[in-house]
């Protein structure tokens, strides 16, 4: 038996971050087909230039790209959607830090995310919740 359920997607997003979601989309889904250490190697080549993101910019990329995409928003889309992330941001002129990893708690599965002052940005999880195993962080100036 199945149990009816809702995504939530995010409103209020505008219409110009809305379409600039919608064009790092495409990219997103291509790069999550690649391996983890191909995924790596494009974003430590991408996030140079950039600035550290604030959680208000992470958190509004994020949302666009849940706004967006009903794979995003579901419980599978965890890599597209922080791939997707990253690369808004990184249009915007910021990088967040990208991060791939597993939760520490039963029951220990794989999930991506990014983080903004070491912090998950839109999870809704406490610190430590997960660990990282891959992480593309910001270069500093």
């Amino acid at each position: 038996m199945t149990t009816p359920s809702a995504l939530e997607r995010p409103t209020g997003v505008s219409l110009g971050l809305r379409l600039a979601a919608r064009l790092m989309l495409l990219p997103a889904v291509v790069l999550a087909l690649l391996p983890p250490r191909r995924i790596r190697a494009v974003l430590g080549v991408l996030r140079h230039g950039a600035t550290p993101a604030t959680t208000v910019q992470a958190q509004a990329a994020r949302d666009a790209m849940c706004a967006v995409s009903l794979r995003c928003t579901g419980p599978k889309g965890c890599l597209p959607r922080s791939l997707g992330a990253a690369l808004l941001c990184r249009l915007r002129g910021t990088w967040p830090t990208w991060c791939a990893g597993v939760r520490v708690v039963p029951p220990f599965t794989a999930h991506a995310w990014i983080e903004t002052e070491g912090r998950p940005v839109g999870e809704g999880v406490p610190d430590g919740y997960f660990a990282r195993l891959l992480a593309v962080e910001p270069t500093h100036r």
